[in-house]
């Protein structure tokens, strides 16, 4: 407590906002800067700024999937390249998933911060590459088998040294890619934006001094350390365990894979557990182990709330243990392209753990993401590559609506606009539309997904489909029914229509449709105590169809669409009494399983 009183608490916040405004103001360069649409227009990238030794000084509010992500980066470059021989304008590339990345089209950059010869901190950016080799263009085939023909794996590189381009690193990227021009213009965006990064801090610097902000950020540590064990001890100590499924591994696509949490809370110190996942699979929906570790980062942040701050000390709380050889954390060289959707059902397994104990803090399951790229050659033997990032519906809260089609957990993207996609690509889109009886019903309804219609314009068009909850339901909480599932059909121009299992690889030809229906969020609490102006007003903006709102919901409603209040009484009346009472917290049969 005596050190506590020794710093000033202005400074104190000054700098924290500072630090906080650094890696906010680098991820907006980065994504100003990028010339792929999967940055620039969906903002797949993340920033953070660390200390000489890498402990974490501020991330950007930006994609929770980094979370941790980029610490594991700077760390194994930092095996390679100890900071004290870093030097003023040096930059180093990273994104090997076994050794601390993610996948390989996520590529790191690190940018040390130079003050008077000495290193003092790093500024760091990952962004998703749009193509960065392998057996398919995009980088991101559903049905690999090993990581060897997912791309090009980049060990720790000094890419650039003391100003100057190392052009026998550069020319092997770019000769093993497909897009160079691209990826030179994202590897400058990255460059750039980690030199806004190191500008910024070293302003810090020579505003405050070193030894004085260097003693300020090992202060803001310990007390977010402090701030995050003081929510921790507010959850009872126990041993809380949840088990969640991924509709097939992109192989074997009948057969369920098992994901199982087990969050052990003692005292100030949480633990998450992934014993009793299944073994490491033989398709790329395998996750490193630096997916199921942000994924707890982030379902710790949930628990703290925006009051703590993002750095090293608000993760000292928590261990994370994942097997090796698991799904989780294979063993090299097993595929594991298709991390987004792994990553997003161990959150649900998390919070899952957590919702017995501490259901008013938890939301019920979210409907996920999913990833379809669309690729292909142009007239002049160029390739392209779109990747749709699709949200889903959010799942429904202790005390609100889920929120229609929106990026939550650890995914955090945007939706490319309708006018960008046609402008670049040759696709046209049909429809794109709110899902109707998308989100579970509810209390609380669950957020619905959309509907996106695409025609393919080009003459032959590979297809990546990447997906999860195809098989599966968002689950509900507290009698909220599931969301629905995800759905994808194709109708080709000769009349056959097929619908695509949750991760497949196919081509489309020149007027060949796609619809892509998305899932929505789970409800929360009983459909019948829902307030019936509301499920009124979701009937009117086609969210909640008619015949939901009677036979789910029992609100009957008049021709002129208001609420007939004794015909609704009775109706639920007679629904309650048919359904008998509520005693579970959650519906397994979401899952495909028993109770």
């Amino acid at each position: 407590m005596t050190r506590t009183k020794s710093f000033d608490p202005i400074t104190l916040e000054v700098l924290r906002n500072r630090m906080e405004i650094i890696a906010d103001e680098m991820q907006a360069a980065m994504i100003r800067s990028a010339f792929s649409n999967i940055i620039k227009e969906g903002g797949d990238c993340g920033v953070a700024i660390f200390d000489a030794k890498g402990g974490l000084i501020a991330h950007a509010n930006a994609l929770p999937a980094n979370l941790g992500i980029l610490n594991s980066s700077v760390a194994r470059v930092l095996e390679d390249y100890p900071a004290d021989g870093m030097e003023d304008g040096d930059a180093y590339c990273f994104n090997d998933p076994y050794e601390g990345g993610t996948h390989i089209p996520d590529v790191a950059m690190i940018v040390p911060i130079v003050w008077e010869g000495r290193t003092i901190a790093l500024s760091a950016v990952i962004a998703h590459q749009q193509d960065f080799g392998g057996m398919t263009l995009g980088s991101l085939p559903p049905d690999s088998t090993e990581i060897f023909q997912e791309g090009l794996v980049l060990p720790p590189c000094r890419l650039i040294h003391r100003g100057r381009w190392n052009k026998e690193v550069l020319g092997i990227i770019l000769k093993n890619i497909r897009m160079p021009d691209h990826t030179m213009g994202d590897f400058r965006a990255e460059l750039a934006a980690g030199d806004v990064g190191r500008r910024r801090f070293l302003e810090t610097v020579a505003e405050y001094g070193i030894d004085t902000l260097l003693a300020y950020i090992d202060e803001l540590n310990d007390r977010a350390e402090r701030q995050a064990r003081a929510k921790i001890e507010e959850i009872p100590d126990g041993v809380y365990d949840f088990v969640d499924y991924l509709d097939n591994d992109g192989i074997d696509l009948d057969v369920k894979r098992k994901i199982q949490c087990t969050v052990t809370v003692a005292g100030s110190n949480m633990t998450f557990d992934f014993s009793g996942t299944d073994p490491q699979l033989r398709g790329a929906s395998n996750s490193a182990v630096s997916g199921p570790i942000s994924c707890c980062y982030y379902v710790a942040h949930c628990i703290y709330g925006e009051d703590v701050p993002n750095n090293e000390g608000c993760y000292r709380p928590l261990t994370v243990h994942v097997p090796k050889g698991t799904l989780l954390n294979p063993e090299h060289p097993a595929a594991l392209n298709s991390r987004t959707m792994t990553v997003l059902r161990a959150v649900d397994t998390a919070f899952g753990s957590l919702m017995r104990v501490i259901p008013q803090r938890l939301r019920a399951s979210s409907g996920g993401m999913e990833g379809v790229t669309l690729a292909g050659r142009r007239p002049d033997g160029s390739a392209y590559v779109y990747l749709e990032l699709f949200a889903a519906g959010m799942g429904a809260r202790p005390t609100k609506d889920g929120i229609e089609y929106i990026e939550c957990d650890t995914t955090n993207m945007l939706n490319t606009p309708v006018e960008a996609l046609e402008l670049d690509y040759p696709v046209r889109i049909h429809q794109l539309l709110l899902r109707q009886d998308g989100g579970g019903a509810g209390r609380f309804r669950g957020g619905t997904g959309i509907v996106k219609e695409f025609e393919i314009l080009d003459e032959t068009t590979e297809i990546s489909h990447r997906g999860d909850r195809f098989v599966t339901q968002p689950w509900g909480l507290f009698g909220g029914r599931p969301g629905a599932s995800w759905e994808t059909t194709v109708t080709r121009t000769d009349g056959e229509v097929f619908k695509v299992p949750s991760r497949k690889r196919f081509k489309l030809g020149k007027g060949d449709r796609m619809v892509c229906a998305v899932a929505g969020g789970g409800g929360y609490g009983d459909p019948l105590d829902r307030e019936p102006e509301a499920v009124a007003a979701d009937v009117r903006d086609r969210k909640v169809s008619p015949t939901q709102a009677d036979e789910v919901y029992g609100v009957v409603l008049t021709k002129a669409g208001t609420v007939d209040g004794a015909a609704t009484e009775s109706r639920r009346a007679a629904l309650k009494a048919a359904a008998g009472p509520i005693d579970w917290t959650f519906d397994r049969g979401a899952l495909g399983t028993e109770a």
